[in-house]
């Protein structure tokens, strides 16, 4: 689990009354932001944060019950019970998963929120034992400053059969692929006697 110190979050809702913008403050806070596993409960959380984020046209749609059969495949960004962000790491083969569904809240951003999300995936995936992290994405650069690099689809077949092939986008696809190729975890071996003197 890691937990990241940020400023104050102001999070809110736009109103739509009157002539001007309204906005609805539920809470300002210092808070730390906690990044951990998603849990079972927190499902409606996560698929209501997706759903907010789809209309900007850089997300699948995701159905609440495969969120919640999987939570413990999404981490989340939480701030005073706020789910502010969220990933999910997705098996895609034996040596390849890919990070799905990263949504960062609008109140969030530019606050190292995502970039906390992404690091704890690389090492989730890592100690899982990926050899690769991918991802599709309408912003490669922000997953290339996080040593991620732009690679052809046709490099990643484990996604095209997975998900590509089904897509109303497939042939006219508007995401990036990126790939991180991830470092093996080596343990060192040290001999029972050498631990007792």
């Amino acid at each position: 689990m890691s937990v990241i110190t940020l400023p104050a979050v102001v999070r809110g809702t736009q109103g739509s009354e009157g002539s001007g913008l309204a906005v609805r403050a539920r809470r300002v806070t210092g808070a730390p932001i906690e990044i951990r596993t998603a849990d079972a409960h927190e499902a409606d959380a996560v698929h209501d944060l997706i759903d907010e984020h789809i209309a900007e046209g850089h997300l699948l749609a995701r159905e609440f019950e495969e969120i919640r059969v999987h939570a413990h495949r999404f981490i989340v960004a939480v701030q005073d019970d706020d789910v502010l962000a969220c990933a999910e790491l997705a098996p895609l083969s034996r040596s390849v998963a890919e990070v799905r569904s990263f949504v960062v809240s609008r109140e969030a951003r530019s606050r190292g929120v995502g970039r906390g999300l992404v690091n704890e995936l690389i090492r989730r995936a890592t100690a899982a034992g990926f050899d690769k992290l991918c991802a599709f994405t309408h912003s490669p650069g922000y997953f290339v400053h996080l040593g991620f690099s732009i690679v052809p689809h046709a490099w990643l077949p484990e996604k095209i059969v997975t998900d590509c092939h089904v897509c109303s986008q497939f042939r006219h696809c508007g995401q990036y692929a990126v790939v991180r190729t991830l470092e093996r975890v080596h343990h060192r071996c040290v001999p029972l006697a050498a631990l007792h003197g």
